[in-house]
């Protein structure tokens, strides 16, 4: 039961809602304008939650073995830092998690696409696999692009652009441009979650030479582009409510921003970036209720 416990810890279950926040707002569109299907919904979670599971895990895997994991670390102890779990099973479960994640990832996609799209098949089979390979080699490897300031538009492009969009497609079987502003917004505050990880670990990680972009920018700038994606996330979902406005009910997801903006003064207003460590689930969790309050209030 220990082990098991320890395992569930690796697998960071609080980073998972953030992750399916996408899903969620592409499929309330789905269903609103009909094409909503119910075993393409729970395959669609499933796969995200593993590619999440995964990721977490590769995480776990590569910043343990580079070293930056260490005493300076902000966060919780990661299970490869502390000794609880050897390099070599976290490196089995990663293998074990990449044959879950794809085989998954084919159960969605044949779901969704059955042998009459062949060429949305080929397309999100590709997706897929990269999502695997983005998900690994985020600091897996020697050319890990989490440690060359890339993380920012690898989140962007998987947690808003693909998690939206394609999970809409997914549905539809086309792209329809009732998702593009949802999509961009809530890739803007999946790069704030990741961007706020990093300002907080600007100090241990400049030390261990992983280079974020927080770091190239420096914190004075980080700061500002980080009131940048947060700000900008709320004013393109606002200028989606009125655009699609049917009734009041279309703006619920005004509510999400009132824990957005404070948690604007508080990044402005805190001096020691390490002190930002619990506003990292509050804007993670924000970015999910935003994400299920602009699906529930495009429905109504």
């Amino acid at each position: 039961m220990k082990r098991f416990s320890i395992w569930i810890s690796a697998m960071r279950l609080r980073t998972l809602p953030l992750s399916v926040s996408g899903i969620i707002l592409a499929s309330c569109m789905a269903e609103y304008n009909g094409y909503f299907n119910l075993r393409v919904f729970i395959l669609a979670i499933l796969t995200t939650l593993s590619f999440q599971i995964l990721s977490n895990l590769a995480n776990d895997y590569g910043d343990g073995v580079k070293g930056t994991d260490n005493k300076d670390r902000v966060g919780p102890e990661r299970a490869l830092q502390s000794g609880r779990i050897s390099s070599e099973e976290m490196f089995n479960a990663i293998k074990i998690n990449v044959l879950i994640a794809i085989i998954l990832a084919i159960f969605l996609i044949f779901s969704a696409f059955g042998v009459y799209h062949l060429w949305y098949t080929l397309i999100f089979f590709f997706l897929g696999v990269s999502s695997v390979v983005a998900a690994v080699r985020y600091t897996v490897g020697e050319r890990a692009y989490g440690y060359k300031a890339l993380g920012d538009i690898f989140v962007f492009i998987f947690f808003g652009i693909v998690s939206v969009i394609g999970c809409y497609i997914l549905y539809a079987k086309k792209i329809d441009h009732v998702v593009f502003l949802p999509a961009i917004s809530i890739g803007l505050l999946s790069t704030a979650v990741l961007n706020l990880n990093n300002m907080r670990d600007m100090a241990s990680d400049l030390k261990s030479n992983k280079i974020t972009l927080a770091i190239k920018l420096g914190e004075k700038k980080v700061r500002t582009y980080h009131f940048v994606l947060v700000s900008l996330a709320m004013v393109l979902s606002a200028i989606f409510g009125v655009l699609y406005y049917v009734s009041p009910f279309n703006f619920i997801f005004v509510i999400a921003y009132i824990p957005l903006i404070r948690h604007l003064v508080k990044v402005i207003n805190t001096k020691d970036l390490k002190d930002l460590d619990p506003e990292l689930k509050k804007l993670a969790l924000t970015t999910f209720l935003l994400a299920i309050l602009m699906g529930i209030g495009h429905l109504l």
